[in-house]
């Protein structure tokens, strides 16, 4: 009974923690607008995120809010760092559910004009 009333517990904790996290109640098409247009993300990155020219892919399938959230507020690298004051918090929320929306490419191999 124990065993139980503690994985209860757990999943609990767990769900609360998700529902806290910035990116939980994001909107995908909100940050896809901030992605594309307000913070020109896309001209770096390109316009799912699948990387371009001068910056590394993002999406599908992103690097944890955290580590993205904190690469672009210090980064040191080619990319200038985006401070709270200039990209707000919610407003990168937005763009990581964007990037999360991103579906993954298909295989090649069920496309069937590529495998006539």
């Amino acid at each position: 009974m124990d065993c139980i009333r503690n994985t209860v517990l757990l999943t609990a904790i767990a769900v609360s923690l998700m529902m806290a996290s910035p990116a939980f109640a994001a909107d995908a098409g909100r940050g896809k607008t901030l992605f594309t247009s307000t913070y020109g993300c896309f001209q770096c990155h390109g316009t799912v995120g699948q990387g371009g020219t001068a910056g590394p892919k993002l999406a599908p399938d992103p690097m944890p809010f955290e580590a993205l959230s904190n690469f672009v507020r210090t980064t040191s690298r080619q990319m200038p760092p985006y401070r709270e004051a200039v990209l707000p918090n919610e407003d990168l929320a937005d763009i990581y559910a964007y990037l999360q929306s991103v579906p993954a490419v298909p295989d090649y191999k069920k496309i069937p004009l590529l495998n006539d």
